[in-house]
């Protein structure tokens, strides 16, 4: 499987005033360019009154697939740098658009490029990130007097429950990292004294918050 990667979760908007024009950044995880296309094209609808939508995304999980576009801003005054910043942030699969509501002051192109690379900067700072690693998915079988106990464990351990199945007998879905699982393991059926059944299911990218 590919490497591991950072990228944000779900959308996060924030806004900020600079020399009385209006900056709206939104950032969303994408995970194809066409999704990015959609969300820009989404955010173009939403605020299509505004002067400018300046955007930047990087669509694949190793950085090689990234677009950026000034809309009408001065070239290398808006896009581009918007772009800079998710890849000093190392973030994959992430697309930014900038909104600017003119306010009739000339910002120069210093100023453009300060105002939307850091109204991306401080849009990232806010978003919750995730890192993207790999995953083994397993089922954990026990019965009804050792719930408390595979309960405290997950608790207690780096783990995401994804579902709890009650029938004759408790079934738990649960998520680990790949690199974790053989000690996850060892640990719960160790502290059951075997009476747990484990039934591996797949591996996956999973979001785990940063």
């Amino acid at each position: 499987m590919q490497q591991n990667y950072l990228s944000v979760l779900g959308q996060c908007v924030t806004e900020k005033v600079i020399e009385k024009s209006r900056f709206i950044t939104t950032s969303r995880h994408i995970e194809s360019e066409e999704e990015a296309r959609a969300f820009i094209a989404e955010l173009n609808k939403k605020y299509s009154d505004a002067t400018h939508n300046c955007w930047a995304f990087i669509s694949d999980t190793l950085g090689n697939l990234l677009r950026f576009s000034d809309d009408g801003e001065p070239q290398g005054t808006a896009g581009m740098p918007m772009l800079e910043v998710l890849k000093v942030k190392k973030l994959m699969q992430t697309a930014v658009v900038v909104t600017r509501y003119f306010g009739g002051i000339k910002l120069g192109a210093g100023g453009l490029v300060r105002a939307y690379s850091g109204s991306v900067a401080e849009n990232i700072e806010r978003a919750q990130k995730v890192f993207y690693q790999v995953c083994a998915e397993s089922l954990y079988t026990v019965d009804y007097p050792l719930v408390d106990a595979i309960s405290r464990y997950f608790s207690q351990r780096e783990c995401e429950v994804k579902s709890t199945d009650y029938g004759n007998q408790v079934t738990y879905t649960v998520a680990v990292k790949k690199d974790a699982e053989n000690a996850f393991n060892a640990e719960v059926i160790n502290l059951l004294n075997g009476k747990v059944k484990v039934q591996k299911l797949k591996e996956y990218f999973y979001p785990f918050k940063v």
